[in-house]
């Protein structure tokens, strides 16, 4: 099968791709490579690399595609609030050319990659069915891509929208602006945890191998079963508060519980069901938190991971490319996302 990756050599489509190529896929990464070509350099003799943008690739790149992962897109809230209607024209109408592309070029499958950041805030377990309350640009614009990407699904052509817990875990595009992550981080460098206040918001999370999985799933799943359908990604045990998942990663390293408090109290705060992707798919997630937090930290500590590297916080990134105008001739010729 033939697939394409939008986002390929981001934090969670670099880890996919390898896995997609494990399996014996043939794989085309489409990216704009912002954060470098690092990400995908020891897998790039091995798929076919297009560096374009969602907004404007040249569509002729789908002939012959079976399936497409649609991955790219301003990838947090703070980055989403850089400029909130460049972030809607590509994690929306980006994502919306690219379904509506993939169906008149005869693509088979259509997978959005979505966010539980959906739900919002809200109380009790939330299902897939469950009222949307996106506080957010990010939010938003996933919940708008949803909405209109999802009705494209007909017999010849299977739309999934796979909306995924807070993803951890180490990946060569790596993220340090994502919660577990980030402490593991904290930890390294002052030896104290940074905990959002207040704590007590609730968040689900899923490791970045398990949710490529359940890509991967949905890839190999018979249409019937996720044409047309919804999945929440991850797993009810990994619904955490806060404050407790920080104590967590502490003991997950092995290190003396000090923390430090940082920024405004969170507004976002939802505890998400996973059963039905379970049920429908089989989908069980196989690494934890604590395991998540221990392969970061052995990766800083070994210096896979530098500490420092300034594109692993995205929003601190976008902003340092914008003060070195170094993308002063994309803005100038095609409207770039800054």
């Amino acid at each position: 099968m033939r697939v394409l990756v939008t986002g390929g050599a981001g934090y969670i489509g670099s880890i996919l791709c390898r896995m997609l190529l494990e399996r014996g896929y043939d794989v085309t990464c489409l990216d704009r490579f912002f954060f470098g070509f690092d990400p995908i350099r020891e897998i790039e003799d091995r798929i076919k690399v297009v560096k374009d943008d969602v907004r404007w690739f040249n569509p002729d790149i789908l002939g012959g595609i079976d399936a497409v992962i649609d991955m790219a897109a301003l990838s947090n809230d703070p980055s989403g609030e850089l400029d909130p209607q460049k972030t809607l024209e590509i994690n929306y109408r980006g994502r919306v050319r690219v379904a509506k592309l993939s169906k008149k070029f005869g693509v088979k499958k259509y997978i959005l990659a979505s966010s539980c950041s959906v739900y919002g805030s809200q109380e009790g377990m939330l299902t897939e069915d469950s009222q949307l309350n996106p506080l957010t640009t990010y939010a938003k614009a996933n919940m708008l891509a949803e909405k209109e990407v999802l009705p494209l699904a007909d017999k010849t052509f299977s739309v999934t929208i796979l909306r995924q817990a807070t993803v951890y875990g180490y990946s060569p595009r790596m993220r340090f602006d994502l919660a577990i992550n980030g402490m593991v981080l904290g930890f390294f460098k002052n030896g104290k945890v940074p905990i959002m206040r207040d704590g007590t918001q609730w968040r689900p999370f899923v490791h970045i191998k398990d949710t490529s999985n359940a890509f991967i799933k949905v890839l190999e799943a018979e249409n019937e079963l996720v044409n047309g359908q919804i999945f929440n990604v991850g797993s009810d045990e990994q619904n955490f508060q806060i404050f407790n998942l920080a104590r967590l990663v502490a003991e997950s390293i092995g290190l003396p519980f000090n923390y430090e408090w940082y920024g405004s109290p969170d507004r976002r705060n939802y505890r998400v069901s996973f059963q039905k992707i379970r049920k429908t798919l089989g989908f069980e997630p196989r690494y934890s938190p604590r395991e998540g937090a221990k392969e970061i930290f052995d990766a800083l500590k070994d210096g896979r991971l530098n500490p420092d590297d300034p594109r692993t916080i995205t929003v601190k990134w976008y902003k340092q490319l914008m003060e070195m105008h170094k993308l002063i001739k994309d803005i100038e010729i095609n409207g770039m996302i800054l």
